[in-house]
């Protein structure tokens, strides 16, 4: 089913792609775009939603559109409202849809943030079973944010506004508790837009935590990669998922 409106904007939008034979124990993941938090679409998603039903056919997807920021409409909360109103409309409809209300993430760069920081502060019901960030950000109070002369950097941040209270109730990383669903990260070392700092700390986090987690830094990538980086991500994506989902 594509195009399932959520609420009344023209970005309230999700796809569903529903196996054939599932069942009410078929899990959901659900996919997350990037683009700055004020750009991008669910179409971005595709490859990974490809894969899923390619390499994992029992799991239910769902493809989510999201309001975009603009300047008076920041990020933070109202993108972390429509993930609630996708879960809570999953919930309502699972005997409808035949699926468990059990789910997971994945999520690209501010689509992981997206992920992370709904995974580990806004999952009330404890649905979440694991979740991936792909260059996500994941501390808006680090130095090599707070300090950067890089103006394109500088903007996509102040849309978050410059209270530092907002900033850290934003960032997974101080949103993370020992109650964590399993998380898996990959970065790149050579990435423009996101400091290696983002996912080194939430690692050592997770490791303090003691939460199941697996963190890979390609040290060739950037926010992004292809070939056998891309192939790597692949197989540890899936193995993560089945153990996990």
């Amino acid at each position: 089913m594509l195009n399932v409106e959520y609420g009344s904007s023209s970005h309230q939008k999700y796809d569903i792609y529903l196996p054939k034979n599932r069942t009410k124990d078929t899990k959901v993941l659900i996919l997350i775009h990037g683009g700055g938090w004020n750009a991008g679409d669910k179409s971005e998603m595709d490859a990974f939603k490809d894969f899923i039903r390619e390499q994992l056919p029992e799991i239910a997807v769902v493809n989510m559109n999201y309001r975009l920021a603009d300047m008076n409409h920041p990020p933070y909360p109202m993108q972390i409202n429509d993930i609630d109103n996708v879960v809570n409309e999953l919930r309502k409809k699972a005997k409808e849809f035949h699926i468990s209300t059990e789910i997971g993430f994945i999520g690209a760069s501010a689509g992981a943030h997206l992920s992370l920081l709904w995974s580990y502060a806004h999952d009330t019901q404890k649905q979440v079973k694991m979740v991936c960030s792909i260059v996500g950000p994941t501390n808006f109070l680090d130095k090599a944010y707070l300090n950067t002369t890089n103006q394109d950097l500088r903007g996509l941040l102040d849309q978050f506004g410059n209270s530092s209270e907002l900033l850290k109730e934003a960032s997974p990383l101080y949103q993370l508790t020992s109650n964590a669903p399993p998380t898996i990260l990959f970065y790149g070392a050579k990435d423009p837009l996101i400091p290696i700092s983002q996912g080194i700390d939430l690692r050592d986090k997770l490791m303090e935590l003691n939460v199941k987690h697996q963190f890979t830094l390609y040290p060739e990538g950037g926010h992004g990669w292809v070939g056998i980086d891309l192939m790597d991500t692949s197989l540890k994506l899936k193995a993560f998922i089945q153990e996990n989902l």
